[in-house]
């Protein structure tokens, strides 16, 4: 199988295989042989393409999305004015936490912003309290959500 290397260069099976994982992904204990089925491929080529899609970056992560406020747990946006000598630093010491679930950086004052869901809101505020003192960080704000007006987005991959 080749590699993708960008999202134009994708065969019709892997255009397939992308829409099935982000819309219809199987709930049953053997969910990439039952990709394999549909696909009319080997469990072994899906592995190797899901696979693939993730060292070429078109895929960042498989996983389930969860709503945290439903389940007990609490969660907030975070943005933070880091100096920029000590963004990889301070990224990295977000990224560490469980709880991150997103961390970038962007072009803005506030130049590293990430996702955090802890088990209470007492945890959430001592963990913002922790990384507003990481050498580096010169301003945090935390952005909680105040409604939900979407979980997710698909893309038709089958589509040029």
């Amino acid at each position: 199988m080749t590699h993708p290397t960008a999202a134009h260069n994708l065969s019709s099976v892997d255009r397939e295989l992308l829409n099935i994982i982000q819309t219809q992904f199987p709930l049953v204990p053997r969910p990439y042989a039952h990709i394999a089925e549909q696909l009319g491929i080997s469990e072994e080529d899906v592995l190797s393409r899901i696979n693939a899609l993730k060292e070429s970056g078109i895929v960042r992560r498989i996983g389930g999305i969860f709503d945290s406020q439903k389940m007990g747990f609490s969660s907030t946006l975070v943005a933070l004015k880091v100096q920029n000598d000590s963004i990889d630093d301070v990224a990295n010491a977000v990224s560490a936490y469980p709880g991150v679930t997103h961390n970038y950086q962007r072009q803005h004052e506030f130049n590293v912003w990430f996702t955090l869901v802890t088990a209470s809101g007492q945890e959430l505020q001592k963990t913002l309290n922790t990384i507003m003192n990481l050498p580096g960080v010169d301003k945090l704000r935390n952005l909680p959500a105040l409604k939900l007006f979407k979980i997710g987005v698909n893309f038709d991959m089958t589509e040029e």
